[in-house]
């Protein structure tokens, strides 16, 4: 394992992971019990003996999936705390085949074209305003190489429905959000998944981490047991 290390980079900090790391590995493991994302993903381009790179990897939770195949997984992470379990977790699980990096997505410090695969799930890229980011993805993707980009799809769905009445979210804005990823050069693909907890303390803690009090009690109190269906977007772009 190899971690660089360069002065600290501007970043927003998520709420949800950067408050309780804990309890959002438990939503971790809780969504997606399909493995619905990586499938896709390995549909459009499969990373076995490739060099992967996962932006925003805070915790690490998906790095081992991608180290079973990948030749190499360079993990960019620019919160110092989360970082430091990231680096805990690929000693505890022995992930060697791994660098981890202190960056933000605005400013990778990797070589021109030194990337395969370019993964992003819920980090930075999230429309408008993320056109630096982007600009780093086809400046360190090998030709041929593949971005993907995993969000909310919020036109639909349980989930969806919370996001949208808690957040103000409009079909205008999303609108605008999706048009941005086709004007960049992105294809839009739609997956169905859910969250699946073992518990229903569980899934209540996890829907209080996610939305305003009010709004979760709410939630809570008209869905019963373990599940949520939770739509997803796979945004994807093959560079060169």
């Amino acid at each position: 394992m190899n971690d660089q290390w360069h002065h600290a980079p501007a970043f927003l900090r998520a709420p949800n992971i950067s408050g309780d790391p804990d309890l959002y590995e438990i939503e971790n493991l809780a969504a997606d019990p399909d493995g619905t994302v990586e499938a896709a993903m390995r549909r459009i381009r499969p990373w076995d003996g490739k060099v992967l790179m996962d932006i925003g990897a805070g915790t690490g939770f998906h790095i081992e999936s991608f180290h079973d195949e990948a030749a190499h997984v360079i993990a960019v992470e620019p919160d110092p705390a989360l970082r430091l379990a990231l680096m805990r977790r690929l000693v505890d699980r022995n992930l060697t085949r791994t660098s981890v990096i202190g960056a933000s997505a605005a400013s990778i410090p990797i070589r021109d074209r030194s990337v395969d695969v370019a993964h992003a799930r819920f980090a930075y890229f999230f429309g408008p305003g993320c056109e630096p980011g982007l600009v780093e993805l086809e400046r360190v993707l090998k030709p041929g190489g593949t971005a993907f980009i995993i969000g909310n799809d919020l036109r639909g769905g349980t989930f969806a429905s919370w996001v949208r009445a808690a957040f103000d979210i409009t079909d205008e804005s999303i609108d605008d959000t999706e048009r941005f990823w086709i004007d960049q050069g992105f294809t839009i693909e739609r997956l169905a998944s859910r969250w699946r907890f073992q518990d229903r303390d569980a899934f209540e803690r996890v829907v209080r981490l996610e939305f305003p009090a009010e709004d979760a009690e709410r939630f809570l109190n008209d869905h019963p047991g373990l599940e949520v269906d939770y739509n997803l977007l796979l945004i994807h772009n093959t560079f060169g």
